[in-house]
């Protein structure tokens, strides 16, 4: 088959390199890429959004399969403008369209679509630009710490956690008023804020059925003890020790068996990834979002411990076969750490030399930010690289991973040095 992914992160690379190892992928392509994926698939110079553009490109080499990495594609409607064409519809896309998208792409209709469907969540409520004072009183009944959410996408970052009310109406002020998201913040939730721990499961489904993917925990804060403003991803372990057999039974019985059915019932044709973010409470789960996409840097201590052949997996999913397949999951934990632009999540330089890309890796090296300069490497992103190390629990995992982080440096680097110390605390 001829493959084509879109998207330029670690989660790409990821991917590119999972599916590269598949017998059934006869040629790979990124759009646009960066300097990892380039040791696995062709780049191609095209924005992950000029849908005319990639649809030409995949008429002229023949795309059998096309796998959309980040959500904005899909938000605006990737596989909808294929699905429009006689010539691109035939190809296999695991993606869903735009109405499916919404899950991510609006908080708003995914708490609405959550409630619809009996799915346990946060109690929140939406709030528009003129509805300032509205916010403002509701606000005075919530009991801190307070959660503010910008409807639309964000980057990851337009999530505010705060324990202060003074502070909480400054900020939905500067959401709705000021417009700190820009149109991602014409609307805000306030949220309900859930105490307990984090996880992500991740799901892939065909529409009817779903194969459910190794879980993950993620650390969204740049500093250590989960403290400072979020970012995309600092870094993740996979499995996630506290998600034994019966917390994941609830998971499936729950939220993933009722999101899959809501889809279905809502006429919303969804076929690709759904990323379940929640809250493990007292041994109870709740979801604080989905995504419409794999996690990053989830997906890159995720791919590793995923036995199947991954292409199998993604057709199954496009072309609607997914009935009686399982995922197989190597028994090894995975822990990533992600190494970062100094400045990041605020302003960062780009451009910075990486050096240590050829030594021999005791874990694998995926690139997110990065492209290649002449015959250098250089930062290309606040997010540059994601580090996974794998082994028999948490602290070798963590050993490899650190062994790889430390062989690799440029200019203003930062990473965190606590990703899953938290897990080792809980076994």
């Amino acid at each position: 088959m001829n493959i084509l992914i879109i998207g330029n992160g670690g989660r790409e690379h990821a991917f590119a390199w999972k599916i590269s190892q598949s017998n059934r992928c006869d040629k790979l392509f990124v759009a646009p890429g960066n300097a990892g994926t380039a040791t696995h698939a062709t780049n191609v110079p095209i924005a992950v959004d000029n849908f005319e553009a990639l649809g030409k490109f995949c008429s002229e080499q023949a795309i059998d399969l096309m796998v959309v990495g980040p959500e904005a594609p899909l938000v605006k409607g990737i596989r909808d403008y294929f699905e429009q064409s006689p010539e691109l519809k035939k190809i296999l896309i695991v993606g869903p369209g735009k109405k499916g998208a919404q899950l991510e792409g609006s908080k708003d209709f995914s708490k609405q679509f959550m409630l619809r469907n009996g799915v346990p969540t946060a109690k929140a409520k939406t709030f528009a630009a003129n509805e300032v004072y509205d916010a403002l009183q509701y606000l005075d009944t919530c009991n801190p710490p307070i959660v503010l959410k910008a409807d639309g996408l964000a980057a990851g970052k337009g999530v505010i956690i705060t324990p202060d009310l003074d502070e909480a109406k400054a900020t939905i002020q500067e959401m709705l008023v000021d417009k700190k998201f820009g149109e991602a913040s014409a609307k805000v939730l306030i949220e309900e804020f859930l105490s307990g721990i984090e996880l992500s499961v991740f799901v892939l489904t065909d529409g009817k059925n779903y194969v459910i993917l190794p879980e993950a925990k993620d650390y969204k804060r740049i500093g250590e003890g989960d403290t400072g403003p979020n970012t995309g991803g600092m870094g993740a372990i996979s499995p996630v020790p506290f998600a034994d057999e019966a917390f994941l039974k609830k998971v499936e019985d729950r939220i993933i068996k009722p999101t899959i059915a809501g889809l279905h019932k809502e006429n919303i044709d969804y076929k690709g990834f759904i990323f379940i973010g929640l809250m493990n409470c007292n041994g109870d789960p709740l979801v604080i979002e989905y995504n419409a996409r794999m996690g990053d840097p989830e997906t890159q201590a995720v791919l590793p411990r995923i036995k199947n052949d991954f292409v199998d997996l993604l057709v199954d999913a496009a072309s609607g076969n997914l009935h009686g397949k399982k995922v197989e999951s190597i028994p090894e934990f995975a822990a990533t750490v992600v190494m970062v632009s100094g400045g990041y999540p605020a302003d960062y330089p780009k451009g910075k030399t990486i050096s240590g890309l050829d030594a021999t890796h005791p874990a694998l090296v995926f690139h997110a930010g990065s492209k290649q300069v002449n015959n250098q490497i250089v930062t290309d992103g606040g997010r540059v690289l994601a580090i996974t190390g794998c082994g028999a629990d948490i602290q070798e995992a963590r050993e490899k991973a650190f062994a790889g982080v430390a062989k690799l440096s440029w200019e203003g680097v930062y990473f965190r040095k606590d990703i899953g110390m938290d897990l080792m605390k809980l076994n």
